[in-house]
């Protein structure tokens, strides 16, 4: 694996982005209350929850995602390319592992559903920025 080749920018922006997405995906405005709902949490837990934690971790977690598909793409993605690799990943590495694990768990069909699609437009939006900026 060659680490040269990554744009520390572009993976940055890309990550950052995702945050984005991530906080609107999950407000109110949008899946909020059915994601609430769907995993059995009340506005009380995730007041309790320790937030920095919550935060860091993910912010840690985006930013190995989206370097390793940064690796993946390799040097100057072309854009469609890059959009439609982030689509194949959402899809199919993330959906379908999260897929599997959701059968197993007994979780619903509507929480599964916010949370794949969540990662599919998470990974087209990484793959959208890192084809623009690589």
């Amino acid at each position: 694996m060659d680490f040269g080749h990554i744009n520390i920018l572009a993976v940055c922006v890309a990550a950052a982005s995702s945050f984005v997405l991530g906080g609107l995906w999950y407000s109110p405005l949008l899946f909020g209350k059915a994601w609430m709902e769907g995993c059995g949490l009340t506005e009380l837990d995730v007041q309790q929850a320790n937030m920095k934690v919550t935060f860091a971790g993910a912010i840690v977690l985006t930013l190995i995602a989206t370097v390793f598909f940064a690796l993946v793409l390799g040097p100057k993605p072309v854009l469609g390319e890059a959009v439609l690799t982030g689509l194949v990943i959402g899809l199919t590495w993330v959906s379908a592992a999260m897929g599997i694990s959701y059968l197993f768990e007994q979780r619903p069909l509507k929480l599964f559903l916010i949370n794949a699609g969540y990662h599919i437009c998470q990974f087209l939006l990484i793959g959208l920025v890192l084809g623009l900026l690589s």
